[in-house]
């Protein structure tokens, strides 16, 4: 099984029915296995935000969710994982790329890679980082955890992740 299937398998086996996405070079192979599951809904959002907006509607209609996206958006998330998913407690795993750090090509991308880290912390949010593809073998557990305590948490996938780019 890819790690792409693997991840959608994980997806699906803990119920998430509806998964919102903002491309991402890294992400795109989960991403087409996404559209390709018959039992996850895929909502392309054009922002970081507006893709939680839609994974909280989902959650308050009865649905679990979860948002793949870059961690260079995750700045203009905070506002919306603080006052939403934290505020009204609703779980959201969160599968981001973590584009700037080693093998990185692009050198904007290293700006916000320093700050990552250091937000999600600030935010309480747990956090965990996936170097290698055996790292996914956690992800079953780590979504069991995110639905369990009924908070935000974030799986940070490198470029050594996903065999660079």
């Amino acid at each position: 099984m890819s790690i792409d299937a693997k991840i959608v398998a994980d997806l699906v086996k803990h119920e998430v029915g509806l998964v919102t996405t903002v491309p991402c070079k890294q992400l795109a192979g989960v991403i087409a296995e996404i559209d390709r599951c018959e039992d996850i809904h895929h909502i392309p959002a054009n922002k970081e935000d507006e893709g939680i907006g839609i994974c909280a509607g989902a959650f308050m209609g009865g649905k679990r969710s979860a948002i793949i996206m870059q961690n260079t958006a995750l700045g203009v998330t905070v506002n919306t994982l603080v006052t939403l998913t934290q505020f009204y407690r609703m779980p959201l795993p969160m599968l981001i790329s973590y584009r700037g750090e080693l093998g990185e090509p692009v050198a904007c991308q290293v700006e916000m890679a320093v700050h990552t880290k250091a937000l999600l912390n600030q935010l309480h949010i747990p956090t965990y980082h996936f170097h290698h593809e055996s790292d996914a073998e956690e992800l079953d557990r780590i979504l069991q955890y995110t639905f369990m305590c009924m908070k935000p948490v974030a799986i940070l996938t490198d470029a050594t992740f996903w065999k660079g780019y």
